[in-house]
């Protein structure tokens, strides 16, 4: 089960009690207080980790608490502190307060945190410190102190956790487009395919590897319709998901095999981008024309490079395997050239 989008409640730990306590030793009259403070609460802290890939995790545990803090002890002991609860998370999820995109879009709203880099640490919720004991209210008026305090409560919240997955390059395109049998191609992912539409359920993220011993992620992302960004279909799920590509891939089935043209395709997907975020249509993009090898490929092909005289249109075939090694030399340099979106956004 993909997940990529779920609300969360977390609580961190609350602080234990201090303790009233009153030294008792054999030859040691008017020992005086001893009570020990209490431990701190556990902190809820969430962990970036590129070995997770969605939040299917949380969703069989979307309540998140960590453990209380120990109370403390007679001898001036402090009683134990909780460990934190460390939540995983995919490289690439943002957090926000559900109460911030309740009457709002994400899009309009602040996050609380956005994790773009492996191994990134996050305190949600902070334990609450532990209660005072009562040696700490002994004075010169008041020798045998009853005071302690309790503990502090752990912070808490509900929190809404996107993920938007981290690529240097994202396949756009209609269903049966051919976009996960060219993923198989150029990376060892292994998407499904079969020839119905919405073949791909959640997107897919392959590595390429160049001859230089670079690479590049490619995220295949399940295909879009007409009037996505109002949801239709299944690409309006996803859409979120180019918005850290580098370059989008546009690929459309050139020789026309379900009946569509692919100047119209094009011409839509591009609309339905920009519908989404205004901000994609800025982003570099490139035309992967798929099916080269069906009839009437090569006039639509001629057709499609003079209305976009202006884009890279390169020619392929993801089933034969024609046009696939200068497709990658090809995606080596658009990936060199633009600079990645998420450091501009860290910066």
């Amino acid at each position: 089960m993909f997940v990529d989008r779920i609300k969360v409640f977390a609580q961190a730990g609350s602080g234990g009690r201090g303790c009233v306590s009153f030294r008792r030793e054999k030859f040691v009259p008017k020992g005086g207080p001893d009570g020990g403070d209490g431990g701190r609460g556990g902190d809820v802290i969430l962990r970036a980790d590129r070995q997770v890939d969605n939040l299917s995790n949380l969703f069989y545990e979307p309540i998140i608490k960590a453990k209380n803090g120990g109370h403390g002890m007679g001898k001036k002991m402090h009683g134990r502190s909780a460990p934190p609860k460390i939540v995983k998370l995919p490289v690439g999820t943002i957090v926000w307060r559900a109460d911030d995109v309740e009457d709002t879009q994400p899009a309009q709203a602040t996050p609380v945190i956005d994790l773009i880099r492996d191994g990134q640490e996050f305190v949600l919720c902070r334990g609450g410190a532990g209660g005072k004991g009562n040696v700490h209210f002994k004075s010169s008026r008041n020798r045998a102190p009853r005071q302690y305090t309790e503990g502090e409560e752990g912070g808490q919240g509900h929190f809404l956790l996107e993920l938007r997955t981290i690529a240097d390059g994202g396949l756009v395109g209609y269903p049966n487009a051919g976009k996960s049998t060219l993923l198989r191609k150029i990376s060892a992912a292994q998407p499904k395919v079969a020839v119905y539409p919405f073949t791909t359920l959640h997107p897919i993220v392959g590595v390429v590897e160049f001859p230089d011993y670079r690479r590049a992620t490619i995220a295949d992302i399940p295909g879009l319709i007409e009037g996505a960004h109002h949801g239709l279909g299944l690409g309006h799920e996803f859409l979120r998901h180019i918005t850290r590509c580098r370059i989008l891939l546009f690929v459309v089935d050139v020789a026309g095999s379900e009946g569509r043209n692919p100047i119209e395709d094009l011409r839509t997907l591009r609309r339905e981008v920009d519908l989404h975020d205004s901000a994609l249509s800025k982003r570099p993009w490139y035309i992967i024309a798929n099916k080269i090898d069906l009839p009437g490929a090569s006039a639509n092909l001629e057709a499609l490079r003079n209305q976009f005289c202006t884009i890279n249109v390169i020619d392929i075939s993801a089933k034969t395997g024609e046009g696939i090694e200068g497709l990658k030399r090809e995606l080596q340099i658009w990936v060199g050239e633009t600079a990645s979106p998420v450091v501009d956004q860290e910066r």
